[in-house]
């Protein structure tokens, strides 16, 4: 398909002011919800995580306990790489009181003083859940396995929710300095097993990423991911490996050279991203997620299906010489 400057420009900018605001009501929405739990955030203000994004957090305390937890906004909301089919606001409840943990080899939790841990991820969700049921109804709320949605209405949108531990990678420190972690969260999917994500370092790595391309490595990820829509509608059969945070990490791997050969001309720049990619397909499997630690493909099938993805968009994109 061939596409205008004019089209690139549109699919590439931010949806708007608004999404900042709808960032802010769904932290709003839990924090009502908790405190039914007697949780308070002692009259605190909803902090904005980092600048050049929509990311937000809040912090909460529980008066009959010594538990405390962060609200934290992320996934493409917070990170400004959402587009308008995107509507679900991701929204972490991190529990800090509690928390698991790597060590370098021979050092465990004991060189730290910490204790060990007596509330589990499990107890966590099914509170949450509870809560959210008794505040927005049954019909509203539906548990997934790793999360809980909460469905909106006329002034609410619709909320992802995920109940998790604080995660602390004490791996680097060689002097039990417990303030010395890179921090994540730890899920624990009803289905089984556990999941080590890093919001919080995906936020950050990517706010540099923009910085270092001049802005353009976000404005790239929405075309990418309005232009996979219009393949969609063309026909072409996307496999289900493909998803809104792959292809931000994706395209975050790129070499910052392709994003600023041609200053800010997005036809020609977001050529250069995918012939960047098309050439790269050998180190594909170097990648990392945004957050820059984890690998971005752990199993063949899920690489390859990277790789056809971005073939048949390379094949599909063309782009105008005129505007029009």
């Amino acid at each position: 398909m061939k596409y205008t400057e004019n089209q690139l420009s549109h699919m590439a900018s931010p949806i708007g002011k608004t999404e900042s605001e709808k960032c802010k009501n769904a932290i709003k929405m839990i924090r009502d919800a908790m405190k039914r739990l007697s949780y308070t955030d002692d009259g605190k203000e909803i902090q904005k995580y980092a600048e050049d994004s929509f990311a937000y957090s809040l912090n909460l305390r529980q008066k009959s306990t010594n538990k405390n937890i962060t609200i934290l906004v992320q996934g493409s909301y917070a990170n400004k790489t959402n587009i308008p089919s995107e509507s679900d606001v991701d929204v972490a409840i991190i529990l800090e009181s509690t928390f698991t943990s790597r060590y370098r080899e021979g050092a465990s939790r004991n060189d730290y003083g910490f204790s060990e841990g007596t509330f589990s991820i499990i107890e966590l969700k099914d509170e949450v859940e509870k809560v959210l049921y008794e505040h927005f109804g049954i019909n509203f709320v539906e548990r997934h396995d790793k999360s809980i949605k909460v469905y909106g209405n006329t002034y609410r949108v619709d909320a992802d929710v995920v109940p998790a531990y604080r995660y602390r990678d004490y791996y680097k420190d060689l002097y039990n300095n417990k303030d010395n972690y890179t921090g994540g969260i730890e899920i624990k999917p009803d289905s089984g097993g556990s999941i080590i994500n890093y919001p919080e370092q995906h936020i950050k790595m990517g706010i540099e990423k923009n910085k270092a391309t001049k802005f353009n490595f976000k404005k790239c990820v929405r075309i990418a991911k309005s232009i996979r829509e219009d393949m969609e509608r063309f026909g072409y059969r996307i496999s289900d490996k493909i998803s809104s945070f792959g292809i931000e990490s994706l395209i975050w791997n790129v070499d910052d050279l392709a994003f600023t050969k041609y200053s800010s001309i997005l036809r020609f720049t977001f050529d250069e991203v995918l012939t960047f990619l098309v050439n790269d397909f050998d180190n594909f499997i170097h990648y990392t997620e945004v957050n820059g630690i984890k690998p971005l493909f752990t199993d063949l099938d899920t690489l390859q299906a990277y790789q056809n993805f971005i073939s048949e968009m390379k094949y599909f994109f063309e782009y105008s010489i005129q505007e029009s």
